[in-house]
């Protein structure tokens, strides 16, 4: 399973996400729940550093599968919609697969 937890302050700000796990819906190389969430949460990570001037930071590790990112400030605009579209997409995916294979929590930091 890929637990996703969205991290944001007191005033609904994105400060960051972390990403763990594999969904585990079919074997390595197959599996299109972890390939959808991948693309979403990697997309998202380029298209910040590409097209905002947002400074945050990143750690990965790919054997458990965890991808983390930490906004030094709170999420401005252009990073606020592209975390919305990250959240987006990854509802649908839950509601699509279900919560055997995507967990996706909110957490006030």
């Amino acid at each position: 399973m890929t637990r996703i937890t969205i991290f944001k302050n007191r005033n609904q700000e994105f400060l960051g996400f972390t990403c763990l796990g594999h969904a585990g819906y079919a074997d390595e190389g197959e599996d299109i729940v972890c390939a959808g969430i991948s693309a979403l949460v990697i997309n998202t990570v380029n298209s910040l550093s590409a097209y905002t001037g947002e400074r945050f930071e990143t750690d990965s590790d790919e054997e458990s599968g965890e991808i983390t990112l930490r906004f030094l400030s709170p999420a401005g605009h252009d990073a606020d919609l592209l975390m919305k579209s990250l959240v987006l997409g990854l509802q649908g995916i839950q509601s699509t697969y279900g919560n055997d294979y995507v967990i996706l929590n909110f957490k006030e930091v």
